[in-house]
């Protein structure tokens, strides 16, 4: 099923990604007490099983990444997004029927075999929008994300009241109606002509980072949103672990938190990043992104109150802005037959940073910390530890700015001359108007 795609073919994906990530946010409010009910645990113990959880699903989606970026710039873009949800919906069945690890563990490693459908929903984006546009259409994306965790957790704590695996069944049928919205609804972006033969020396990862590594344009930034996913993995990684261990949590607690990151997300990345992106450059923008949310973490780690940690994630949602504007300098030095890659490259550097290392770190610092008798009792140390990473990201992002001077200011300033041809034809029509 091949279509053209219209002027507005990108809202199409954004609708499967918000579809993806309400089935995702459902079951992440259940999850302390799901781990805590098979394995017998207490949280400050069973928040390291669920480390190797997410390393498992990390691990496999590191190594299959590149591969279906690369399938996605030979074949397209949606057959990649239909065979990711598909597989998703599974995960969620494997998840609700289990009675033991090892089929929790088979369900993330399938899980993380299928999921891409952020990369591939990245690659479609840069079909379907001119470079000037991107920061603005990623910034959708995010929202995408952010509408998903607004209802997502919300229907999770709800649904986990009834039963703790309810969730699961619920994420199941939902992902199943995204398969379907998909095969009816969701067209082709890349057209035949921009696609380009599969090469298995590019569709590794570690194949992936040496095409790029020549590249100090992509490079310098994919070293620091490596190292930001780093840090940033404290909060898909240990944050409902977090509630729970720290101020006592229920499933209620906890999808009040999600709802308003998501909350936060959508009303950020949806309406301030496209404009901060067009009025101060994508450059700026994501610096102070950055700024905001290394300060946001190391001020969770200082929350001892409930409250407090509410606060600061209405602070933390403008740090939402870095994430696109670093994805629209980074696209706009890339051709348009080669976005596939380049966003199989940026899944790789996530995956191992931010899905496997990242996790994995901050569940164990988490659980070490939190313990009774540690050397150490500090119960925010799992952010106290994102501070600081996110805080060591900005220092390669600084350097990709100054060693590519000049390109950077080159896409600022087109991203401001837009904004600024638009106020001015924005103008001319009121004064047409008023004549």
């Amino acid at each position: 099923m091949t279509r053209p795609h219209g002027k507005n073919a990108f809202a199409f994906v954004i609708v499967t990604v918000a579809l993806d990530m309400l089935a995702f946010g459902i079951f992440i409010p259940v999850m302390p007490a799901y781990m805590e009910e098979l394995t017998h645990l207490g949280a400050e113990d069973a928040v390291r099983i669920a480390g190797f959880l997410m390393v498992t699903f990390g691990l496999v989606n590191f190594i299959t990444m590149p591969t279906i970026g690369n399938l996605s710039d030979r074949f397209g873009r949606r057959p990649v997004l239909l065979v990711s949800v598909a597989g998703l919906c599974i995960d969620f069945l494997i998840m609700a029927f289990a009675n033991s690890l090892f089929m929790l563990f088979i369900g993330r490693a399938l899980a993380g075999l299928t999921s891409a459908t952020y990369s591939t929903a990245n690659s479609y984006i840069a079909d379907v929008t001119e470079p000037e546009e991107r920061g603005r259409a990623f910034g959708m994306i995010g929202a995408a994300f952010g509408i998903g965790f607004i209802l997502g957790p919300v229907i999770g704590g709800f649904l986990g009241e009834i039963h703790i695996r309810l969730p699961f069944f619920v994420s199941a049928g939902i992902a199943a109606c995204n398969f379907l919205y998909g095969v009816f609804v969701l067209p082709e972006s890349l057209a035949k002509e921009d696609r380009r033969p599969f090469e298995l020396r590019r569709a590794n990862p570690f194949g992936a980072f040496k095409h790029f590594a020549h590249l100090p344009k992509v490079s310098w930034f994919i070293v620091s949103m490596g190292i930001f996913a780093l840090a940033h993995a404290v909060f898909p990684g240990s944050f409902n672990y977090y509630g729970a261990i720290r101020y006592n949590w229920g499933e209620a607690e906890i999808a009040l938190a999600l709802a308003l990151v998501g909350i936060g997300a959508a009303v950020v990345q949806a309406g301030l990043s496209g404009r901060m992106t067009k009025a101060l450059g994508p450059s700026k923008t994501a610096l102070i992104g950055l700024s905001i949310s290394t300060a946001a973490m190391f001020l969770f780690s200082a929350s001892v109150y409930g409250w407090m940690a509410y606060c600061v994630i209405v602070f933390s949602s403008f740090g939402g802005v870095a994430q696109p504007a670093m994805q629209s300098l980074m696209t706009g030095v890339t051709p348009r037959n080669a976005q596939g890659e380049l966003q199989g490259a940026l899944a790789s550097v996530n995956s191992i940073a931010g899905l496997i290392i990242g996790p994995f770190l901050m569940t164990q610092v988490l659980s070490y910390f939190a313990q009774p008798d540690a050397v150490i009792h500090f119960k925010g140390a799992n952010f106290f530890l994102a501070g600081t990473l996110a805080l060591i990201a900005m220092v390669p992002f600084m350097l990709g700015v100054r060693a590519n001077r000049e390109t950077v200011a080159h896409i600022d300033e087109e991203a401001v001359h837009s904004d600024e041809t638009e106020g001015e034809t924005t103008e001319e029509v009121s004064q047409d108007a008023r004549t």
